[in-house]
């Protein structure tokens, strides 16, 4: 029998939970099916949330065919084959077949630009799903050709409608006379995923052999400590032990940083996600403290684009240390956030005159650049003059924290503004 999870996937746009802001009534793929003219598009949102059930509603409610494949298993030849099937049948049907491609993330630059000429004739509609941001996965010949709706995780009311439905109408947990007593557990373990819901569910029901049974916190606990995956790089541990590795290399950690390195590379996860949290964690964390750690992160992900597994792992291990050992800052994370409330809440201001363009007669007439003295004429290149608008001139966005490259950053500005 298949899984409970697989037993549960929606049947029309009526069972479908969750996702409202998408195919409520209004929404833009409720409006998009009922006038029968669908996008190509890409669904981007965590695990478990049903991008896969909603691909295949959509291609059920449309009534055309549905093509199916998995980026982890199918290459340019399996695109060209399933392309070439689709232009027969349009021959015969006006319906434009789906062509559903799970985790396109995975897909190579030339695997995705064998989908181009399809997806731009309309040959197919294209519809992807990922996990992750299209922005830096899709490559920009393929985005612009589709539109991407963001899927959300699953709320607290919908992981139990889930439940309900599951006790009420699955063929075998109808049978059976199951309370639930206590939902936390359950929620927690799912993290929004209605798939590890499932699972979870299903284990418990069927570790206790009993066919009335009371769900408790408890009972949860104790069937699922240790029958879950050690690893899901699908579900919550993926970002739990994402968390942990980020907070390990900020907390100048270096064994706790490479010991989650190490879980999440045995677990199978992608070594791109991993790179690029430590881009990030080089940016915010260790910034100006160590300029030196974003150039190192940043050559660590070229390197595991380019060679991948096994040898990926040696130069993470290489660029996780280095950022993990190196002094920390946020300064400059804070300086942009610290700017960007100002601008929210000052609004458009204007550009002082001094220090605007004048590419034309009638701008300089209008005093555009006038008075704007160029720091490379004076002494130390720098001369002292106001950079920022009139109402917000005194504010200050970055301020150098304690580490002895940024203390030295203090000093030199502190020098030149007092003899300015």
């Amino acid at each position: 029998m298949s899984p409970l999870a697989e037993r549960m996937r929606p049947k029309n746009l009526e069972e479908y939970i969750g996702q409202k802001h998408l195919i409520g009534p209004g929404a833009v793929l409720r409006e998009a099916i009922e006038s029968k003219q669908m996008p190509s598009f890409i669904l981007w949102g965590p695990p478990g949330v049903g991008k896969t059930s909603l691909a295949k509603l959509i291609a059920s409610e449309l009534k055309c065919e549905f093509f199916s494949i998995s980026a982890i298993n199918s290459g340019v030849k399996d695109i060209r084959e399933i392309i070439e099937k689709a232009q027969e049948r349009t021959i015969f049907n006006t319906s434009r077949p789906i062509l559903f491609i799970d985790e396109i993330h995975r897909f190579s630059k030339s695997q995705q630009d064998s989908l181009l000429k399809a997806v731009e004739e309309g040959t197919v509609t294209l519809i992807g799903a990922t996990t992750e941001n299209p922005s830096f996965e899709v490559i920009s010949a393929l985005l612009s050709r589709c539109q991407v709706y963001i899927l959300e995780s699953l709320k607290k009311e919908e992981l139990i409608q889930l439940i309900d439905t599951a006790l009420q109408k699955d063929e075998v947990l109808s049978k059976k006379n199951i309370e639930i007593k206590e939902h936390e557990a359950l929620l927690q373990i799912s993290g929004g995923d209605a798939r590890k819901l499932y699972n979870a569910l299903e284990l418990v029901t069927n570790k206790s052999g009993k066919e009335n049974l009371i769900i408790t916190n408890e009972i949860v606990k104790k069937i699922c400590h240790n029958n879950m995956a050690l690893y899901d790089k699908d579900g919550e541990q993926h970002y739990d032990i994402a968390s942990a590795f980020i907070k390990s290399i900020r907390g100048s950690d270096p064994d706790a940083a490479v010991y989650w390195l190490a879980r999440m590379i045995e677990g199978g996860e992608d070594v791109k996600f991993i790179a690029r949290r430590v881009v990030i964690s080089a940016a915010e964390d260790i910034g100006l403290a160590n300029p030196n750690a974003l150039l190192m992160a940043q050559t660590a992900f070229n390197s595991v684009h380019v060679l991948g597994m096994p040898e990926a792992r040696i130069i993470l291990s290489q660029a996780v240390i280095y950022l993990a050992t190196s002094p920390k800052s946020n300064s400059a994370y804070l300086a942009i956030d610290n700017a960007l409330s100002a601008v929210r809440k000052t609004g458009n201001l204007s550009v002082p005159l001094h220090l605007r363009n004048a590419p034309t007669e009638l701008m300089k007439n209008l005093n555009y650049g006038k008075d704007y003295k160029y720091s490379h004429d004076f002494s130390d290149n720098f001369v002292a003059q106001d950079y920022l608008p009139e109402k917000i001139k005194a504010m200050k966005f970055y301020e150098p924290q304690n580490n002895p490259a940024e203390e030295k950053i203090s000093q030199r500005m502190k020098e030149l503004w007092d003899k300015g």
